[in-house]
C-alpha cells in the first residue's frame, strides 16, 4: 500500500525539518542515522563553501587531494590502535564490499601465500549493506532472501539476541555464544580469512544487543586462528555507542574498520575502510606483478565530502560531544526502563544513543505482531501525526536520534515515542 502524503522536505535547520507544506518535524531518525550536529550547521557549511571556491571534485585514480589526504591524517589518528591505511568510497556498502575484497586478496598475497583462507564468517540478522558483496555478508531474510542465488557463500553464527540464555545473565549468554563461535573457527579455522561483523549491536536486523565480552572474544579467536576481523562501524561509528568507536569499549582494534553515515554528519555520501600496515604491504610490488587493488569509484575522497568530514571531526573532538551524548545515553536509558512495562512492548535495547523498542501483541503468550499488522508503521504514523519523524525495523521502533539533539527535543522525542506506541497498539487490540 502507498503512502499517500508523502513527506516532500524543503528545509532542515537545527534537529528539525520542514516540508513543502510548511510543516515542522523533529527528526527523530538523524535522517536515517547519519545526522551528527543537526541541519545547517555553520561551521560544516563554511568548510563546503570554502572548497567550493577552490574544486568541487577531480579524481584520486593517478593523483590525490588536499581534503582527502589531511581526513586521512585525522582518521589515521583518532582510530583504534594499529590502523594506519585509509580508502576511502562512498557508503557503507561500498566500505564493506571493499573490506570484503581486501581481505580475500590479503591472503593470495601475503608471505606465505594462503589461498584457501577465502570463507567469511558472519553473524545472522547482521546488515552491512545492499550492494551483492554486501548482501552476502548480511544475514536479514526480510530484505535479502530473494536474492539468494546470486550471493557467494558465508559461514553464518546465530545472532546472539536469539540465545534464550541472554535472558539469564550475561556471563551465561555469553558462554553459549563464544561456544558455537568457537565450534566454527575450531572446524574452518585453516579456510577463514575474516570474520565481518558489526560490533556490540547489530543495527537494521532489529538493534540486537551483543553480551558484553562477545567482541573480545571473537578477536581472541581470530588471533588464535590467525583470521582477519573486520568491523562494520557505519551505524556505531563517531559516537553513536557512546565512544568514538563502539570497539573501544571492549579494547579491541580490528584488522580493518569500516566506516560511513556519521563520517560527513549527514552532509555528504563519503565512507572510508581502514586497514593495518601489515595488509597494506601485501598489496606492494613490481608493476608487472599485478598486486594492486584495483577497486575504484568516480567520487572516491571527493574534495567537497572531505571538507565536510573535516569540520564534522573538529565539532566530534570537542570534550563536551561525547559528555553530551553521555547524558542523553542516560535519558534514553531510563526512558526506555520504563517503557518495559507497556503491555505490547517485549524488550527494549539500548547503547549508547542507538536503541530500539520492540513491539509485541499479546506479552504474556509471546505472540508477535504479524507482518501484515504493520504495527511498526503504525507507531510512526502517529509519532507522524506529532511532527516527530522516526523509522521502524519491522516490530521494531528505531531510536536513533541526532547525537548533538538538545535534551529538551530529546524529551519531547520520548514523550511521542511512548504516546505513539500507546495510540497505535490500543487502537489494533480495539479493533
Amino acid at each position: 500500500m502507498l503512502d499517500k502524503d508523502i513527506t516532500i522536505i524543503t528545509k532542515g535547520k537545527g534537529t528539525y525539518l520542514y516540508d513543502a507544506k510548511g510543516k515542522k518535524y523533529l527528526d527523530g531518525v538523524s535522517s536515517l542515522w547519519c545526522n551528527v550536529h543537526g541541519h545547517q550547521v555553520p561551521e560544516i557549511d563554511r568548510a563546503i563553501q570554502k572548497q567550493l571556491k577552490k574544486i568541487a571534485h577531480s579524481t584520486m585514480l593517478g593523483s590525490s587531494n588536499e581534503p582527502a589526504i589531511l581526513l586521512a591524517e585525522r582518521l589515521v589518528k583518532m582510530a583504534p590502535k594499529g590502523l594506519s591505511r585509509v580508502f576511502y568510497s562512498d557508503s557503507g556498502s561500498e566500505a564493506n564490499e571493499i573490506a570484503a575484497k581486501m581481505a580475500f586478496q590479503y591472503w593470495q598475497q601475503t608471505k606465505p601465500a594462503k589461498p584457501k583462507k577465502n570463507l567469511f564468517l558472519t553473524v545472522r540478522e547482521g546488515y552491512h549493506g545492499d550492494t551483492i558483496g554486501s548482501v552476502s555478508l548480511g544475514g536479514v531474510d526480510l530484505f535479502h532472501q530473494i536474492f539468494g542465488p546470486m550471493l557467494f557463500k558465508t559461514l553464518k553464527v546465530k545472532s546472539p539476541h536469539d540465545y534464550p540464555s541472554r535472558k539469564v545473565s550475561n556471563d551465561k549468554w555469553l558462554k553459549d555464544c563464544v561456544k558455537e563461535a568457537e565450534a566454527v573457527f575450531k572446524k574452518y579455522g585453516s579456510r577463514l580469512a575474516a570474520v565481518h561483523m558489526e560490533p556490540l549491536i547489530e543495527g537494521a536486523g532489529g538493534m540486537l544487543a551483543h553480551p558484553w565480552g562477545y567482541l573480545k572474544a571473537i578477536r581472541r579467536l581470530c588471533d588464535k586462528y590467525d583470521v582477519l576481523l573486520i568491523l562494520d562501524e557505519v551505524a556505531t561509528g563517531f559516537g553513536r555507542t557512546g565512544t568514538m568507536f563502539a570497539c573501544e569499549q571492549e579494547g579491541v582494534s580490528p584488522d580493518i574498520l569500516c566506516l560511513a553515515k556519521n563520517l560527513t554528519a549527514g552532509y555528504l555520501p563519503l565512507a572510508a575502510t581502514l586497514t593495518t600496515e601489515k595488509i597494506y604491504k601485501a598489496f606492494l610490488g613490481t608493476f608487472e606483478s599485478a598486486r594492486t587493488f584495483y577497486h575504484g569509484h568516480t567520487f572516491t575522497g571527493n574534495q567537497l565530502a572531505c571538507a565536510a568530514a573535516l569540520a564534522n571531526l573538529d565539532l566530534i573532538e570537542k570534550e563536551e560531544f561525547l559528555t553530551h551524548i553521555e547524558k542523553s545515553g542516560e535519558m534514553l536509558q531510563e526512558f526506555l526502563e520504563a517503557l518495559v512495562a507497556h503491555p505490547h512492548v517485549s524488550e527494549v535495547r539500548l547503547r549508547g544513543m542507538m536503541g530500539g523498542i520492540e513491539l509485541i501483541k499479546d506479552k504474556k503468550r509471546n505472540i508477535p505482531y504479524g507482518y501484515a499488522e504493520k504495527m511498526g508503521y503504525q507507531v510512526c504514523a502517529e509519532a507522524k501525526k506529532l511532527r516527530v519523524l522516526i523509522r521502524p525495523l519491522g516490530n521494531v521502533i528505531v531510536v536513533m536520534p541526532p547525537l548533538a539533539i538538545a535534551h529538551q527535543d530529546l524529551a519531547r522525542l520520548i514523550e511521542v515515542i511512548s504516546m505513539s506506541i500507546h495510540k497505535a497498539t490500543r487502537r489494533n487490540a480495539d479493533a
